[in-house]
């Protein structure tokens, strides 16, 4: 089935449209380091179950605007994007299905705007508690002087220039590396997982390494501020019916566990851990992701679930 690609103008941003299929929405949001291609497997899948499946490359990302204060990548401006996105599209509510970064942008919209959906599917990242202290302090006390990603990438510049000087190989050790939660840029470059083909990795590596990677980056650089930005809506629980996918061997799970999110959500419908899957799940496991995920879709009642504050 066709994919058809478009630019939209959203918010004072340009955002990058691939597209596929007719009936209730449902948009699919990627994560780090990713693009729209990220849904490659779910597109088709959803188009022939009769959905109108939407993948952005969010803002940041591949085909879409980067703009380049770091704050214009807070969650308040990236949830924006895909209200902004919605209406733009006609449509009063979706299902918003978010992996990675993409699950937290998905979570806040369960908390700030349920009236506008259907549904929310996160993957790879659970709904947690509000932290006591800002997130990077938490990750200081947490990891300690052992080397921790998120923390390395906060500083501006440092590591753009670092994963730009060989996107490629940036790209091949996180795709690899993820499940240990490192990259200190020394390991030697691994070869691909058996989930990805040269062709595919080629699509993502021909855009970051047109674009760099300081977008994406600075999304990591808003944990602080989104910490702040949402003192308020922190403590909602979450309404919409829900469902949640992870690989068992997903890295962010051994400090994000499942358990807290169930006492936030109220309509917590699936949880599903896929067995010796990863972090990379709707590109490592597609059939045993867009099972579970056509399953939630098919259980969501149109006419019931209205939203509310």
């Amino acid at each position: 089935m066709d994919v058809a690609h478009r630019q939209l103008l959203v918010n004072g941003v340009e955002l990058h449209l691939a597209e596929c299929g007719d009936g209730p929405l449902v948009l699919l949001c990627h994560g780090f380091p990713e693009l729209w291609f990220s849904w490659r497997h779910q597109l088709p899948a959803l188009a022939r179950a009769g959905y109108r499946a939407v993948a952005l490359d969010q803002r940041g990302y591949g085909r879409s605007s980067r703009p380049e204060p770091v704050e214009d990548y807070d969650i308040v401006h990236l949830a924006g994007d895909l209200l902004g996105l919605l209406d733009i599209l006609g449509e009063e509510r979706a299902v918003v299905v978010g992996h990675d970064w993409g699950a937290i942008v998905t979570w806040h919209l369960a908390r700030t705007a349920p009236e506008r959906l259907r549904g929310v599917a996160a993957m790879s990242v659970p709904l947690w508690p509000r932290s006591p202290k800002p997130p990077t302090v938490w990750m200081k006390d947490l990891f300690g002087d052992r080397f921790f990603y998120i923390l390395h990438f906060q500083t501006p510049g440092v590591a753009d220039a670092q994963l730009a000087s060989d996107p490629a190989a940036f790209l091949r050790l996180f795709l690899n590396r993820a499940s240990a939660d490192v990259f200190d840029g020394t390991a030697e470059v691994p070869p691909l997982p058996d989930w990805i083909s040269e062709a595919e990795f080629a699509v993502y590596e021909t855009e970051f390494r047109r674009t760099g990677f300081t977008g994406g980056l600075n999304w990591y650089r808003n944990f602080d501020r989104n910490w702040e930005l949402t003192a308020e809506s922190d403590g909602r629980r979450i309404d919409v019916p829900t469902m949640f996918l992870a690989g068992e061997r997903d890295p962010v799970l051994s400090f994000l566990p499942v358990t807290p999110m169930q006492a936030q959500v109220s309509d917590l419908r699936e949880l599903v851990l896929v067995p010796g899957g990863g972090h990379w799940i709707q590109q490592e496991r597609p059939a045993e992701t867009n099972e579970a995920l056509l399953r939630f879709l098919a259980g969501l009642d149109d006419g019931g679930y209205q939203g509310g504050g």
